[in-house]
């Protein structure tokens, strides 16, 4: 597809259509949760995922925020500005979720905690 070429009103729906779907579908998914201890903070577990059978993300965290769990992405290690610098991380909203729900699935299995769809029926 070449951007270039496309009219505005092409550019605007094609990105309407990838903001919507996730494109790429989660054929692997490993979550291993932490023991609680003090050094863990807010990191309940660390994950690898893997996309489409052709590539793999390694580091990624189940994370207790202030609004519940969510995915944190692998940060650079290296990075020494005051900014925060992620390796990769999805680029639309639906890919964030599409992968924050296989994680969070997947974490809730294996932890046993019950779904807000299973404690509400």
């Amino acid at each position: 597809m070449n951007y270039k070429t496309m009219t505005k009103a092409q550019l605007i729906a094609h990105i309407l259509r990838l903001e919507t779907q996730a494109s790429v579908q989660i054929t692997a998914c490993q979550v291993t949760p932490l023991h609680d201890g003090h050094t863990n903070g807010n990191v309940r577990a660390m994950a690898s995922i893997i996309l489409g059978d052709a590539i793999q993300i390694r580091g990624l965290r189940v994370m207790n925020g202030e609004h519940g769990l969510f995915v944190g992405f692998p940060a650079d290690p290296y990075n020494t500005g005051d900014e925060y610098r992620s390796l990769c991380a999805p680029i639309t909203r639906a890919m964030r979720e599409h992968i924050e729900s296989a994680v969070i699935t997947k974490y809730n299995e294996a932890t046993k905690t019950p779904t807000a769809e299973t404690v509400n029926g």
